[in-house]
């Protein structure tokens, strides 16, 4: 007997976008701007199918847009759309915690030399909300 069908949640949504190795370090690659083809295969060192399949995957999420710069041969011109760039921050949040667990330090602030933190803070009330609170949280 099959139990009730749960609800997707952001997370299932973020990974049928862009839940795949070479899909997030494109996304990553293209964070500083816009790159060509040519630019993300000496980046990123994939092979040019697997880049091309994970590009039209991207492009279809609009995560990542297409511009052409050259008709003859067709050549396109990759960067982030507004959906692509709000993941600036889960990546960086993504490449602390990939940086701890292989023994590093994460992100510091320059200034001071201290390690940063990430924390859910709400504007209006202007309180930042504990992890131990974390239950708190809900969507809209």
């Amino acid at each position: 007997m099959l139990g009730p069908v749960a609800r997707p949640s952001g997370l299932d949504e973020a990974v049928a976008r862009v839940g795949d190795r070479w899909s997030l370090l494109i996304v990553a690659a293209l964070v500083d701007g816009p790159l060509t083809f040519g630019d993300l295969l000496d980046e990123l060192g994939v092979a040019p199918n697997v880049l091309s399949r994970r590009l039209k995957h991207l492009e279809a999420a609009q995560v990542v847009a297409a511009t052409p710069y050259s008709r003859r041969p067709p050549r396109f011109r990759y960067q982030l759309t507004g959906a692509g760039e709000e993941l600036a921050g889960p990546l960086r949040l993504l490449a602390q915690w990939g940086d701890r667990a292989r023994g590093g330090e994460g992100f510091h602030h320059e200034t001071c030399g201290t390690e940063l933190e990430a924390r859910w803070y709400c504007p209006t009330c202007d309180v930042v909300i504990a992890d131990s609170e974390t239950n708190e949280l809900r969507y809209l």
